[in-house]
């Protein structure tokens, strides 16, 4: 079964130490209570990033991160005592408050802009223009694997807005103008998106000429 996750952060750790190279990052988190019910081999987003526990003590983790993860997301930029964003793995016993999150980010998204707006403060996120399609207006996305709700967009980027409850709860509350975000566009948009590409490749024709169908949704999996 995939590793999914629902954007509710369970608490913010923070960095005890990287072993950083240019292949792999070798990563230790301080934890309080997202590593008590964890153990070796357990899935622990960290920042948005699906990794591996690989060692657990009373109030750490340590994680290996491989090429891709470097190359893909912020945990690169990360030094000891900066804090994350940490959630345990989705359970078949999980309440789901937020929205699917595979831990799979997209890219990494810069901070263009922080502004107040009476109590909330609004976060405009600058990200590469092949992931604003999968972004839509009201829709979710994931920040630094934060379940966040999508309330302007541009060519090149998106807003989201925080209560001063969530701006505690989120290393995003703690973001400055040009810090870099972990991303993670909705999974659904992707699929929708394949199952539009491949309507040329249908063996029976039914897309080939009548576009997406309620059919075709329901025999894909939608």
């Amino acid at each position: 079964m995939s590793i999914i996750f629902t954007g509710l952060v369970e608490e913010i750790g923070r960095v005890l130490s990287l072993r950083n190279d240019t292949t792999s990052l070798k990563i230790k988190i301080k934890s309080n209570s997202v590593v008590k019910e964890s153990k070796i081999g357990d899935s622990i987003a960290t920042n948005g990033v699906c990794l591996t526990a690989i060692e657990t003590g009373g109030d750490y983790f340590v994680a290996d991160c491989m090429h891709e993860t470097v190359k893909r997301t912020n945990l690169r930029l990360l030094k000891a005592g900066d804090p994350v964003n940490l959630e345990k793995s989705l359970t078949l016993i999980s309440p789901l408050g937020g929205h699917l999150v595979t831990g799979d980010v997209d890219c990494v998204g810069i901070v263009r802009a922080v502004t107040r707006d009476g109590i909330a403060k609004i976060y405009e996120i600058q990200t590469e223009k092949k992931y604003m399609k999968y972004i839509v207006e009201k829709g979710r996305v994931a920040v630094d694997g934060a379940s966040l709700t999508v309330m302007g967009l541009t060519d090149d980027s998106f807003s989201v807005s925080l209560i001063p409850h969530t701006q505690n709860r989120i290393v995003l509350g703690e973001k400055r103008v040009g810090d870099a975000v972990n991303v993670e566009t909705d999974l659904i948009g992707k699929f929708v998106e394949k199952l539009l590409l491949s309507r040329g490749d249908a063996t029976d024709g039914e897309t080939a000429t009548g576009g997406v169908t309620l059919d075709f949704l329901m025999k894909n999996g939608f």
